[in-house]
């Protein structure tokens, strides 16, 4: 590999010729590449729209001339894009503040903007990473704000999309399956009987609630740091910089965001992050019990309980021919485990804020991210490949049914709950059903105790 000399503060340093970020970029590659993880695109893509629209705002202020503003300008744009995400290269496990991330930004868009100028990859000439690309900023509100940026902008855009089609999908499940009338499952022992719209509709409204949870982190996750500088009081930048940059952001995205009510908050504190992980893990949760209900109803297909039929995916064995495993609630379940144990390491990042900042920042705003992409795949996915695929098994539902020792609860009211439990514990021991031992011992007139028997199977009241 071919490598050009850059100078910074402590010294030269050699960088690859293709790159167009700079020294302090490589110094990072090369004192923290721990992980060789790196921030998701999503995350790129808001610092680069902080870069664009700061240098925007300043060359409507006087503090960029035009020549330089504008190569700023059309190289964060780029970043924008995705163009450069191959320069992208700081480990996630850096500094706290993300300073090591943001000079990656500032240089990358520095070295673009430096190439559009005079042809020349790279450089601090004549556009500078600090002076004019990070002009009126700071590391620790620009951090911030991109986690916020990159989070409200990724649930709109993927997750809420996604978690609206797994309800409208559960919903119309629901609706299909309303008369399919089942064994109900308590401390997974029988229990009176269920439909299997009745088990969906709990499905749906699971997610229902999880798309309100997660919409009501808004109007926190809307608050951007931006403008607070180095620990919120918001030194070296022009008083209007903030608010029109964020104006800028907000019609781009078409998101709420608004300058922070309070910037020491913002910036000492990762609050919303900790919040919103909060509302993913709950609608984690949701999936875990949807997901695995849906494994066991159609566990089998003939020794299990297989009162559903999923979509058969691959082949789900290498050595036993013919089986098929629940491919998609299981790949949803292990999604699940990620965005918790993802949670942990973001509620664990939020006690990072001492004094004017918190320094977890980057695995706070990682984690976050990769949660979000992740529940947004998953939860596509799970709709598309699994529930509007599913169909119920009618003839196995019925028979469980009748079957179940828990059709001796409707005959209470009538015979009382002690000669109920006798002939419960009587049709265990025996194998007949509730229905033949309440016949053969003419607890009631036997038309009486069909009666009683089918309006249940039927589900009336």
């Amino acid at each position: 590999m071919k490598y050009r000399e850059e100078r910074d503060t402590m010294g030269t340093v050699k960088v690859p010729v293709d790159a167009y970020y700079g020294a302090q970029t490589q110094r990072a590659v090369e004192n923290f590449s721990i992980s060789g993880l790196v921030f998701q695109p999503s995350f790129i893509k808001a610092l680069g729209m902080i870069k664009k629209h700061a240098a925007a705002v300043n060359l409507e202020l006087g503090v960029l001339d035009e020549k330089v503003a504008q190569a700023v300008i059309q190289a964060a744009g780029e970043v924008v894009a995705g163009k450069l995400n191959d320069q992208f290269v700081v480990d996630i496990f850096q500094t706290g503040s993300g300073t090591s991330t943001n000079m990656n930004a500032n240089e990358v868009v520095a070295g673009r903007a430096n190439e559009i100028v005079n042809g020349v990859r790279g450089g601090k000439t004549p556009v500078h990473p600090n002076d004019h690309v990070n002009n009126g900023q700071s590391s620790n509100d620009v951090i911030p704000t991109a986690i916020h940026v990159a989070a409200l902008t990724s649930i709109r855009q993927t997750l809420l999309p996604s978690m609206e089609a797994l309800q409208s999908a559960l919903s119309a499940k629901a609706e299909e399956f309303a008369q399919v009338r089942k064994i109900g499952r308590t401390h997974l022992q029988d229990a009176v009987p269920v439909t299997l719209g009745n088990e969906f509709s709990g499905y749906a409204r699971q997610v229902e609630l999880a798309i309100e949870r997660i919409k009501a982190v808004e109007p926190r996750l809307a608050e951007l740091a931006l403008g607070g500088t180095a620990v919120g009081g918001g030194l070296n930048a022009h008083p209007e910089f903030a608010p029109r940059v964020i104006r800028r952001i907000a019609e781009e995205t078409n998101c709420p965001f608004r300058e922070a009510e309070n910037h020491y908050e913002a910036q000492a504190a990762q609050d919303a992050a900790v919040e919103t992980s909060g509302a993913l893990k709950t609608y984690a949760v949701s999936l875990i019990k949807i997901a695995n209900d849906i494994r066991w109803l159609s566990s089998g297909p003939r020794c299990g309980i297989g009162e559903m039929n999923i979509p058969s995916l691959q082949p789900g064995s290498s050595i036993m021919p013919g089986k098929v495993n629940p491919v998609m609630p299981e790949a949803v379940i292990q999604v699940a485990a990620q965005v918790i144990g993802a949670d942990a390491a973001i509620t664990y990042g939020g006690q990072g804020g001492w004094f004017e900042l918190n320094v977890m920042l980057p695995v706070i705003g990682y984690n976050l991210v990769q949660s979000i992409t992740l529940l947004a795949a998953a939860g596509r996915r799970f709709t598309e490949k699994c529930v509007q695929g599913i169909t119920a098994n009618e003839e196995r539902c019925a028979s469980f049914i009748e079957q179940s020792l828990a059709m001796c609860t409707p005959l209470v009211p009538a015979i009382g709950y002690e000669k109920a439990a006798a002939i419960a514990k009587e049709a265990f021991e025996t194998g007949l059903t509730v229905r033949e031992l309440a016949l053969k011992n003419r607890v009631l007139p036997a038309d009486e105790v069909n009666k009683i028997l089918d309006d249940v199977v039927k589900g009336k009241p």
